[in-house]
Formats: structure tokens, sequence, C-alpha cells
């Protein structure tokens, strides 16, 4: 592991300090790790949402899936591999 070393005001220094007592966290950097895992899977989320809405977005195909799938292996042979 790294050591990354922040400053940071009173005020948020005792936030800190009352969630690592509340006892879901073992100390300080146990709390900042979980904050920043935390805020990946957020970001991750974020961006499936917006591919999912790229695809929601880009209609629907009314060929029966069976063509779909036959028309990708006709642009490329090698799909299947």
């Amino acid at each position: 592991m790294s050591d990354l070393i922040i400053s940071i005001p009173p005020a948020l220094q005792s936030w800190v300090d009352h969630q690592v007592a509340l006892g879901l966290h073992a100390d300080a950097a146990d709390y900042v790790r979980d904050l920043i895992r935390r805020e990946r899977e957020r970001a991750e989320r974020s961006d499936l949402r917006l591919l999912i809405e790229d695809g929601l977005a880009s209609g629907v195909d009314p060929r029966e899936p069976e063509l779909i799938v036959d028309a990708i292996l006709a642009e490329d042979p090698d799909f299947r591999a």
C-alpha cells in the first residue's frame, strides 16, 4: 500500500473521529478508504446508467434476434471466434 497524507479542517476531523467512534471503521484511514471505494462504485454506476440511457435512446431494432445475429455475422465472420 502507498501512503496519502491529507490535511482537513477541525470540523471534518471531528466528523471522521465520530464515524470511527461509532465502530464501523477501525480508524480514520479505514474510513477514508471506505469513502473512496463508495465513490468509485458510485461513479461506475453512473457510467453504467449513461450506457443504459444511450442504449434506450438508440431505439429498438424491429428485426427478430436471429436476423440481427445473422447480420452481425455477415459483417464480421470472425465475430464468433
